[in-house]
């Protein structure tokens, strides 16, 4: 049995979600934290790390959210 952590757990939720989402362009980490149920400073979080990880892109100025690397 595999064993996922909580964090593991949530990150995996959130680039699941940016995944059925990618076809719209990048998706605001507010959207995602209300679609899963997290709060928004936790996926931030999460997705420095996933960005660190080469996973995850964010993209700035208006129209901006993240997108799958």
């Amino acid at each position: 049995m595999i064993r996922i952590s909580t964090r593991g757990r949530y990150a995996l939720r959130a680039m699941v979600d940016l995944a059925l989402h990618a076809g719209e362009g990048p998706v605001l980490r507010q959207d995602i934290a209300e679609r899963q149920e997290i709060s928004a400073d936790y996926v931030a979080q999460l997705f420095r790390r996933l960005h660190a990880a080469g996973l995850v892109e964010g993209v700035k100025g208006p129209g901006g959210g993240y997108r799958l690397a």
